[in-house]
């Protein structure tokens, strides 16, 4: 059965079963403090599990992307080297949301399992939570009577907490499990020793395929638990095992999930999968890393160097340095894999084929740069006798060496890792993530009704509100609140648009609003203090001028776009933005930089529009089939609702879905001003501009600017001319100085040839000069090394009033193995209170002390 039936099979099972089939969430979260990807199938309804959302039908059912790399589920190291860890992988999943429980879920896992996939009874087990003293839960006899009608019970085991107990998070809703494993071995191996002694015990073929979470208690902050008003079902099942286990594989990867980019890659190297351990794990991880790189992109998670965007950098670095080291791929190669994934996957998640050139370009761009890193890195090993602990991890860090790899090529060399000095490296960076993002977070307090809150800022920037919840936030040793209200007109950061501030106001008090932020759905409101009388009636006042400035740059981005597309081509698609009161800021994808005619064409474009005036068209609760009917885009990597807000400005100029907040009309942004234009990164171009009071202030000062240059260059009628004569002006002086200064350097150099000395096989110069820069001292020594090819040169020079050092060694001298110019330069540098290096034939120090030059003459001659 090939591995689009099994999925099909799975959905079509749970649709007649009363299920709604939804689309995967996308693999880059918004909203959600507390991850950076998708990790599970239930991300995306945490919401109907924490109770901040209600769903639209209470059963459900889906196959989601994953991506685990980070955090709790940090597996990368393993991918590959193993057979059965991925990056991202699929995971099927069936939910209840207060509808069926257990009974329910678990004949249904056994029906599919066994009588639509046809798996053997006798080679899968279930556990079930043996119950945990410290939570004072019994074991889950309810789960283990409904397996006993199904499988007998030496199939049916207990688990602990750790493995049988699902918990979201610290806190939050959580639950006993029940997990469905096969034995995958060979039955010869079965007769030797049962499954049920090697369930949980990481054998590779006796694998979890399936678990079953059932879903009841809320963990608080205090770690104690309690009952949920509504019990659910959660369930998740890796799809790549469950291919394994039907197309009777013994690894993920032999399945066709993997197998035709496996065949791809090894065609493309000249190798062939499973002859050799070193090659067959450099094909296992490019093919599992491209699935993951590619729709973190498509999902808009560029590669960078920090948060989610430095993941997705160090998992496609680690692809590119396995292709390089163990399949001779010396150009750039994972960009070849974009079309064969989205071909084979075009059917389930159709964005990566709608987007595959742009991905594509967005890899190669950046194998590109890592390959030139990792040249830098290998360069950095050379001439190196042993690596640190500290040089290790900089290997890693920097270069993106994993330390597998530094210890292989250092045995090459022979030579050592300080892998305990590595680790101890590791774990500091670890320690300092943990501090840096270390925050304490106590349980929500009910004040009044828990209700959801309602928006009601498109229409109101003050309203009667009363306080629903709040809790405690500690962060950096700072205590904070965070505050849900019944209502508010306080807009909560989202699509690129900074929350609004301002504050709340009783008869007896005033409490500032810092913040507004989506979690998830919950809109929460950020302030340094709790209001004394929570069950006040308060007066929520959003700051105006805040929320008018950003509203203008808003919905001049909206402009941008339509502009850009209208300028650059229809390819142009929205990649991230940021508006807020100053600035905003809009990436989007093209893969060359803007020429100064782009940019003003599309600059006049877009005030073109303001001044035409246009009034805003908004309409809410739109279904979003009639949505994208009426030209609005949907931009990938966004999750949107059955019903979205339209935004237009022209119905034949910019339609957009959008939930933030927009000017009436255009003529309100008064101007717009391109301020710069930069790449973010490979095939991403950003545009910083700025609007109204900002944009007003930026001709002013500039205007001011170019008076007073004006008035520096005693008024002249031709500015631009008179510029250009004083550049050239300048351009001829330092002509004549460089010409100076070479004369000078030339003499200095023959005056020190003249002052050699012939001693013990070299040619000695010792000698304290001026220069006036730093490149007249290095041509000096590089003109004498021409002259004498038994050179041994230490010069202390004074480069335009500061102290430097510089050794040089001819090239027979450097035969004899005796004096290396990098060691001597370290030490001399110690006498101008300085430091440096080089290489072992030339190096050069700076320092603070000038005085210290005479010293360094003397260190010198000591050392020869």
């Amino acid at each position: 059965m090939e591995s689009a039936e099994i999925r099909r099979l799975f959905l079509e099972f749970f649709e007649k079963k009363g299920h709604q089939i939804v689309p995967s969430a996308p693999l880059v979260l918004k909203n959600d403090p507390t991850l950076l990807f998708t990790n599970s199938g239930m991300v995306q309804f945490k919401d109907y599990f924490l109770g901040n959302a209600t769903p639209k039908t209470n059963r459900i059912a889906d196959t989601q992307k994953c991506l685990r790399v980070s955090g709790k589920h940090n597996d990368l190291e393993e991918v590959g080297i193993d057979t059965y860890h991925h990056t991202m992988f699929e995971m099927l999943g069936n939910w209840s949301f207060g509808d069926y429980f257990k009974k329910d879920a678990i004949a249904w896992a056994w029906e599919l399992l066994t009588e639509v996939y046809k798996l053997p009874k006798e080679k899968l087990y279930v556990t079930v939570f043996g119950g945990d003293k410290g939570d004072n839960l019994p074991v889950d006899e309810e789960a283990k009577q409904l397996w006993k009608a199904y499988t007998s019970e030496d199939h049916i085991l207990h688990g602990n907490k750790k493995d049988n107990f699902w918990e979201m998070g610290d806190t939050g809703p959580c639950g006993p499990c029940s997990e469905i494993h096969i034995d995958l071995r060979p039955d010869d191996e079965i007769k030797k020793k049962s499954g049920r002694e090697l369930v949980n015990s990481d054998h590779p073929q006796v694998v979890e395929i399936w678990n079953l979470v059932f879903m009841e208690f809320n963990r608080k902050a205090d770690g104690s638990l309690e009952k949920l008003p509504a019990q659910h079902v959660d369930t998740g099942m890796g799809f790549e095992r469950l291919c394994m286990a039907i197309q009777k594989k013994t690894s993920n990867y032999d399945t066709d999930v993997f197998s035709p980019l496996i065949n791809f890659i090894a065609g493309a190297a000249g190798v062939k999968y499973k002859q050799d351990e070193k090659t067959d794990i450099a094909l296992r991880v490019m093919a599992d890393h491209i699935r993951a790189v590619s729709f973190a992109i498509c999902d808009g998670q560029l590669p960078s160097n920090t948060g989610a965007g430095y993941v997705i950098r160090r998992i496609l670095r680690r692809a590119v340095r396995y292709g390089f080291t163990f399949l001779n791929f010396k150009e750039p190669f994972m960009y070849k894999l974009v079309p064969v994934l989205a071909h084979q996957l075009k059917n389930v998640f159709t964005e990566l084929e709608a987007q595959k050139d742009y991905v594509g370009k967005v890899i190669f761009e950046e194998e590109v740069s890592f390959l030139r890193t990792l040249e830098r890195g290998l360069k950095r090993i050379e001439g190196l006798q042993a690596i640190s602990g500290e040089q290790a991890f900089e290997l890693y860090d920097t270069f993106g060496f994993p330390l597998d790899l530094t210890s292989l090529i250092a045995r090459e060399r022979g030579f050592t890792v300080d892998e305990a000095g590595f680790k101890t490296e590791m774990e500091k960076q670890k320690n300092r993530s943990k501090a840096d993002a270390t925050k304490e977070t106590g349980d929500w307090v009910a004040v009044g009704k828990d209700v959801k809150t309602e928006f009601i800022g498109y229409d109101n920037l003050e309203s009667e509100v009363k306080v629903v919840k709040y809790r405690k936030l500690k962060q950096k040793n700072k205590e904070l609140f965070q505050l849900v209200f019944d209502r508010t007109p306080f807009y909560a950061e989202s699509g690129g648009q900074v929350g609004d501030t301002g504050f709340i106001e009783s008869a007896n008090e005033k409490i500032y609003i810092t913040d507004t932020r989506k979690e998830n759905e919950l809109i929460v409101h950020f302030s340094d203090a709790l209001p004394e009388n929570l069950n006040a009636t308060f007066n929520a006042v959003v700051d105006r001028s805040k929320r008018e400035l950003s509203m203008d740059n808003h919905s001049a981005t909206h402009l941008l776009h339509a502009a850009l597309r209208q300028v650059l081509g229809k390819h142009v698609e929205q990649k991230g933005s940021l508006v807020n009161d100053k600035i905003l800021r809009f990436d989007f994808s093209h893969f060359a930089a803007m020429t100064g005619e782009e940019l003003q064409n599309v600059e006049d474009i877009v005030n073109r529009k303001i001044r035409e005036n246009i009034l805003l068209d908004e309409k809410r609760n739109v279904p979003i089939e009639e949505a994208k009917k009426l030209g609005a885009m949907a931009l990938f990597g966004e999750k949107y609702g059955d019903f979205v807000r339209v935004i237009t400005f022209d119905p034949k100029f910019s339609v957009e879905l959008c939930g933030g907040t927009h000017v009436p009309a255009t003529g309100q942004i008064g101007l717009f001003k391109i301020i710069s234009e930069s790449s973010v990164a490979a095939g991403v171009r950003r545009i910083e501009a700025i609007t109204a009071d900002e944009a007003e202030k930026f001709v002013n000062d500039n205007q001011k600017l170019l008076e007073q240059i004006k008035d520096l260059l005693k008024n002249p009628k031709d500015l631009l001319t008179a510029t250009r004569n004083l550049i050239e002006e300048k351009n001829q002086l330092e002509k004549k100085l460089e010409a100076v200064n070479q004369e000078k350097a030339n003499q200095i150099k023959d005056q020190l040839a003249a002052k050699a000395v012939k001693n013990n096989g070299y040619s000695l110069i010792v000698e304290k000069i001026s220069v006036p820069n730093g490149d007249a001292l290095k041509n000096i020594a590089y003109a004498l090394r021409n002259q004498f090819s038994d050179l041994l040169l230490v010069l202390a020079a004074d480069v335009d009033g500061k102290p430097q050092v510089s050794v040089m060694i001819g090239e027979e001298l450097m035969k004899s193995n005796k004096y290396h110019a990098g060691n001597m330069v370290k030490e001399l540098a110690k006498e101008i209170d300085g430091g440096g290096g080089g290489q072992p034939f030339f190096a050069t120090a700076g320092g603070k002390n000038l005085n210290g030059l005479d010293s360094v003459l003397v260190k010198a001659k000591q050392l020869i």
